[in-house]
This record gives structure tokens, sequence and C-alpha cells, in this order.
């Protein structure tokens, strides 16, 4: 089902992997853009209809505190005591996360580091072919711990609101929940409308209509990330359990037929177990025709020499997702740089990241983790510099600045100095 390669021989198939074309809908996008910034509600609302097949207007496109009791009536209590549960997890993880202050003073001078939340954040949570209620406490969870005063969120509603997704959203306490989705929310988000707040940082994941809206907007506001199609890497040894790899692979195949799934090991025979157990477990798998062209499309087994040459070839891919599953995980860590997140040992699958353990699973993609992130706190918050010299302090520094402003030609900042020394202006 899926070719496997020589380490040292052709990875095109590997490092070729989608990358998320989003110039071919980037005119679109940049049309809804303008519209909604122009028109507001109006726009917003016949986006609504025209995509999601949903008449709203500024009486219905927020949801109501009676659809909030309705979804919970909704919701078994089973499920929602798991939601709760991974709640804790996810908020205590980012809890740790939080900074404080930190400001210097010594020999009259005082510099510093202020950390300020942003004034109100954007959840994006999809909607339409799926529902994603664990990225609500992704998304919220790190905003509410960064002390952030108001959260909104959007999410499609064509399909009617998913009531876990609502559940989710107010056991974070977000309350400003809008029946809006694609580039026009974002754009809702990003702008403001009658109904919709401007917000100051957008986050979630969304498809290529949603991503590509991000980049537009960045400006008007932050964004978190620019996601593709979901990833997963897995290295392997003789070790791991070919029914536990096949498994893991297809968790990130199923999403999405551009997904990456990928097998790195030093053992031909656990890759050719892999291979067999693809194909058996694909039989049941609700999602099977998505996950066979992602296999088909994206998915390989790449046999190596040893854990240098594995290691290696997974920084070269830097996968949103990045399983060692071999006997001696940590052994390993140090030869890894380039990852959104690396799950150790062979009872750490990644489900465990996406809905539970408390890392956050809004992750970089397409290669993006050379440079990028995990969704966190950081993301709401921003950095404010201190700077206080007393009057001996800047004097003593003062022809080092005059010297240094001039050297760049820029007269009225040594001014702005010289000035204090009793200088001539």
């Amino acid at each position: 089902m899926i070719p496997i390669l020589r380490g040292d021989g052709d990875l095109s198939r590997v490092f070729g992997r989608s990358q998320l074309d989003m110039e071919s809908a980037r005119e679109t996008v940049k049309a809804i853009l303008q519209d909604v910034r122009q028109n507001g509600d109006k726009a917003l609302f016949a986006y609504t209809k025209k995509f999601d097949k949903l008449h709203v207007d500024e009486d219905s496109v927020a949801v109501t505190e009676r659809e909030i009791e309705n979804a919970y009536a909704a919701v078994d209590s089973a499920t929602l005591a798991a939601l709760r549960r991974a709640k804790d997890n996810i908020e205590a993880f980012h809890k740790r996360q939080k900074r404080q202050d930190s400001i210097v003073t010594e020999n009259g001078k005082t510099t510093g580091i202020l950390y300020r939340p942003v004034e109100r954040a954007g959840l994006y949570v999809p909607g339409g072919k799926a529902s994603y209620p664990s990225s609500v406490l992704m998304c919220a969870l790190p905003a509410a711990v960064a002390g952030v005063p108001e959260i909104v969120m959007t999410t499609p509603a064509g399909n009617g609101l998913n009531p876990l997704t609502l559940v989710a959203a107010a056991e974070c306490g977000v309350r400003k929940i809008f029946k809006i989705g694609g580039a026009q929310a974002i754009a809702a988000m990003a702008y403001g409308t009658q109904s919709v707040p401007k917000v100051s940082v957008i986050s979630g994941p969304g498809n290529i209509y949603v991503a590509l809206a991000k980049r537009e907007i960045f400006g008007a506001a932050g964004i978190d990330m620019i996601a593709g199609p979901s990833e997963i890497a897995v290295i392997a040894d003789d070790s791991a359990d070919p029914v536990f790899v096949a498994a893991d692979m297809l968790s990130q195949a199923e999403h999405d037929e551009l997904a990456m799934s990928l097998l790195i090991t030093d053992s031909k025979t656990l890759a050719e177990k892999v291979q067999a157990e693809l194909a058996r477990q694909l039989q049941a798998l609700p999602k099977a025709d998505i996950a066979t062209r992602s296999l088909q499309n994206y998915g390989a087994v790449v046999l190596v020499k040893n854990a240098a040459q594995a290691a290696s070839i997974a920084n070269k891919v830097a996968p949103e997702h990045l399983e060692l599953c071999v006997k001696d995980p940590a052994a390993y860590l140090p030869l890894i740089v380039n990852a959104g997140a690396v799950f150790l040992g062979h009872w750490s699958p990644e489900p465990l990241g996406d809905y539970y353990a408390g890392t956050n699973h809004v992750l970089p993609t397409s290669g993006t983790a050379r440079f990028c992130s995990a969704l966190g706190v950081d993301n709401y918050v921003k950095k404010i510099s201190l700077i206080q010299y007393g009057e001996q302090a800047l004097m003593a520094a003062a022809d080092d600045i005059i010297a240094l402003a001039e050297a760049e030609g820029l007269h009225g900042h040594a001014n702005s100095v010289r000035v204090r020394k009793g200088g001539a202006q």
C-alpha cells in the first residue's frame, strides 16, 4: 500500500509533501475579506447564507444562553466528565507557561519586561465536515490562563451546532459565540462588524479558505499560525508493535487525503508488518476512503541504518507529530530539533496529545516546526519593554548613545540625549 524507501535514497515523496496550495483560492478570499470589511454584517450574513446555507441576522447570529442550556442537556454525563478531566489537564499544563513581570534595577538603571494579555481573543472552531470540541479547549484555555478579558468564538452552523462544542466553550468561560464560519468569520473578527467585535488575536484551525484568510488579515489582528494538513512521523525499532504503529499512522491519515503518515525504522521486518497492518485496519476504519488516499499520496516507510539517520530525516521533515516508538526514547530525544510535539514510548499515542495530556494540539505543519511552536499562553500575551535611567546613569551612557546615533545620521536622536547634558540644541 505504501512504498518502502531507503534512507539514503530518493526521499522526494517524503520531503515534497503538500505545502497547502493557497494561491488558487487567494483572490476569492481577498474579495470576501474586503466585502466584510466594507459592508460588515450585510456581507457577513450573505456569505453565511451562500456557503453554509444558513440564514442569520443580527438577532440570530449569536448563540443564546438557551442554546447553551440545550447543549448541556444533549451531552451525556460520561462525555461531560471526560471533557472536564481533559480541561483540567490542559489548563494545568498551560498555567506552567504563564510568566511574571521581570524588572531588574542596578546602578540607577531599570530594565524589564511587562507581560500583558491582549484585550480580546478570537477563536475559530471548525464545524463543517467535522466538529472539534477539543479545539475549543486548546484555543480557549491558553487565552483564559493568559488573562484575556474577553474571548469570542466563531463556528459554522450550517449543519447545526455540535452540542459538545458549545459545552466546551461554556466550560472555558466563552459566552460570545457566533454562528459563522469560513473566510467571512475571520474577516468579522479581524475587522469587526455590527454584530461581531474586533479582536486582537485569532487562533484555531480551519480549511484552506480559513488558513488563507488568516494570512491575509495579519496586521489587522495577530494570528497563531497557518496550519496545513495533519502529519505524523513514527520512528520505530524492533521493539515496536506493528499494530500500534499502523493504528497511529491511520489516526492522522483519516483526517484528510492530504495528511502525511510516515514510518522511519531500521527494521525491515517491522516495516513489512506495518504495511500488512495498515491494510487490515483500513478495512474496519469508517473513513477508510480518506485514509487510503492519504496513504497512497503521502504515506511512506523509510528504512534507515541507525538512530542518527532516523533523527536526521525526522528533523528535515519537521513533522507536526513525532512518535518515538523505540526501546529507549529518551536516548533519541537529544537528537530531535524539529517537531511540533514529541510522543515518547509505546504507550504515548498521538491522540493522547490531541485530547487529554494537556499539551496543545494546535501545532505547526508543513515543515514550519523548524521555526514555529505549539499554540500557548504566549500567543495571547504582549511583551512590553520597560526602561528607566536616573540622571547619573544616563550621563554615563550619553556619549556612547550620541556617537552611535550620529554614526547612523540620526542627529535628532543624538540631540535628545545631548540636551540633557546641557549641550546645544
